[in-house]
């Protein structure tokens, strides 16, 4: 079992996009990362490019007993967790290879399949929640520990309650609207445990090109990267923030919920 002062780290969906980009940062900066992902094979190949910092766990957020082997695996090894960085999604749960406009013309409240919507949250929202409990033991024992979790200024209400947003139509009932939920309960966990010593952040990478859009987000992976890496890595942010890219938040990185 490691020193706690050995900061460890759990991303989920590391294997590729911008969960990947976080644990390459974590690693360059001395964590120990687990690459969680539902395929362990591609996990075990994204662990390989990281480095021997990296171990590849299988984590599908959706199945509790994936979510049990894996926070098992941690405490094992580990016996702690430093860091948890709640970054695997989905877009949609309907027909493969749409474009990011037919998917959210699909996913529009009026029309959108109940079965398809309940898909979306039970990754986006409980899956995440799921995960991030059975981990809070494991964040428990380390100090200063974080809760990280990957949202997006789509979920935002009050910028989508503004008539003037160009990107008002793109807040569907299944992806928007699961991160909207998602903040809303992450900024209940923020406060739930904010005398215990672990932080919760929500992170926006933009509007980034990955597979969530069909790659066709307006920047890099490495670019959408730069906030959430930011946020990983700081230690000093105040609890239940919620940021995004400077090109189009507030003073320090700030989104409105």
């Amino acid at each position: 079992m490691k020193n706690n002062e050995n900061k460890v780290a759990l991303v989920s969906g590391a294997n590729t996009g911008v969960g990947f980009q976080i644990a390459k940062a974590l690693v360059e900066n001395g964590y120990t990362v687990y690459v969680g992902s539902r395929d362990f094979q591609k996990g075990k190949a994204a662990a390989e490019q990281l480095g021997e910092s990296a171990i590849a766990i299988q984590l599908d957020i959706t199945d509790n007993e994936s979510v049990r082997t894996a926070v098992k695996t941690i405490e094992d090894k580990a016996g702690y967790l430093t860091l948890l960085v709640n970054n695997a999604a989905v877009s949609h749960a309907g027909a493969p290879e749409r474009t990011m406009e037919e998917v959210l013309g699909s996913q529009r409240a009026s029309i959108v399949p109940i079965d398809e919507l309940k898909a979306v949250w039970e990754t986006n929202v409980f899956g995440t929640l799921a995960l991030t409990q059975a981990c809070l033991p494991l964040l428990q024992k380390a100090p200063g520990a974080r809760i990280v979790t990957v949202s997006s200024a789509l979920g935002s209400l009050a910028i989508n309650a503004n008539p003037e947003n160009p990107y008002r139509s793109n807040f569907d009932a299944a992806y928007g609207a699961s991160k909207t939920a998602l903040n809303g309960i992450f900024l209940s966990l923020a406060i739930d445990l904010e005398n215990t010593g672990i932080k919760v952040h929500l992170v926006s990478p933009g509007f980034t090109a990955t597979a969530l859009n069909n790659f066709q987000g307006t920047d890099s992976v490495e670019e959408g990267s730069k906030e959430p890496i930011r946020v990983a890595l700081a230690e000093d942010l105040p609890n239940g923030s919620f940021t995004g890219p400077a090109s189009f938040s507030g003073e320090n990185n700030v989104l409105p919920w």
